[in-house]
């Protein structure tokens, strides 16, 4: 595989690309996109985004590098990722009496020094939240301040709309074989199947469709040739007849318009 992709650098017989996405949780759009090769470590995103100042950001713990996360910080935004299990800060030592307490650092906590010395000299903020489902303790860490414990949590579990927004693309979208093995064909692929999601999401917000991307997609797909106006063709109304089957190809699709 190395030999057909030798720009696509990953592992000594398996060559990768990744697609790094920064995904706007307002409308599920992607933001910022870039395509490297695949032993790029998702952590360098951090070095090309354009922070802007009081967004949050959302992060695994793949991005969880300090220097560059006071870089974000420095920047008036913030940031919400999850803790490694081997991150030098006691847990016991940082129980408080109020669980919503319990996330603060203190300026003279050893943890503190720890984290002055790995790039981040500022008040970091530690949250512990139970899964009741699994059962297990989830540990955050923010530079926000303000927000309930409670609230952070919640947000970092949005950050499950990402690996949607994967999903969605290697399902829908040809993206799963490549027709060409060269960088510019491989990543051409990639935008073409990127710009499909994201003009097919602007006319689901813009057009108030109750309707599933998914089926959105298939409908424009049959009707791409059909001299009908856009929203008459995606907007069900009495008559209107929509059979969509995932496991069918395009054109096996049935659709018939009702009367406006």
């Amino acid at each position: 595989m190395p030999r057909l992709v030798p720009w696509a650098t990953f592992r000594k017989r398996k060559g990768a690309v990744k697609l790094h996405t920064l995904l706007d949780l307002r409308g599920s759009i992607p933001t910022v996109c870039f395509i490297t090769p695949g032993a790029v470590h998702d952590v360098n995103l951090l070095d090309q985004l354009a922070i802007e100042a009081g967004a949050l950001y959302i992060f695994d713990r793949a991005y969880l590098d300090f220097a560059r996360l006071y870089r974000l910080h420095q920047a008036k935004g913030f940031f919400v990722t999850a803790g490694q299990a081997e991150l030098p800060i006691p847990v016991s030592r940082l129980a408080a009496r109020r669980s919503h307490d319990r996330s603060r650092l203190r300026p003279d906590h050893p943890a503190l020094r720890l984290l002055q010395q790995a790039g981040l000299p500022e008040r970091l903020r530690r949250i512990r939240f139970f899964d009741a489902k699994h059962r297990r303790w989830l540990v955050f860490l923010t530079n926000n301040v303000t927000l309930p414990a409670l609230t952070i949590a919640q947000l970092y579990k949005c950050r499950w709309q990402v690996e949607l927004f994967f999903k969605w693309l290697k399902q829908h979208l040809r993206i799963k074989a490549f027709y060409g093995t060269s960088e510019n064909a491989v990543k051409t692929q990639l935008w073409i199947a990127i710009a499909v999601y994201v003009l097919v999401a602007i006319v689901k917000k813009r057009l108030h469709l109750e309707a599933s991307l998914y089926t959105i997609l298939q409908i424009l797909s049959v009707s791409l040739f059909e001299k009908i106006p856009l929203l008459q063709a995606l907007t069900l109304s009495r008559g209107s007849e929509i059979e969509v089957d995932p496991g069918k190809p395009a054109e096996s699709i049935r659709v018939t318009l009702g009367q406006q």
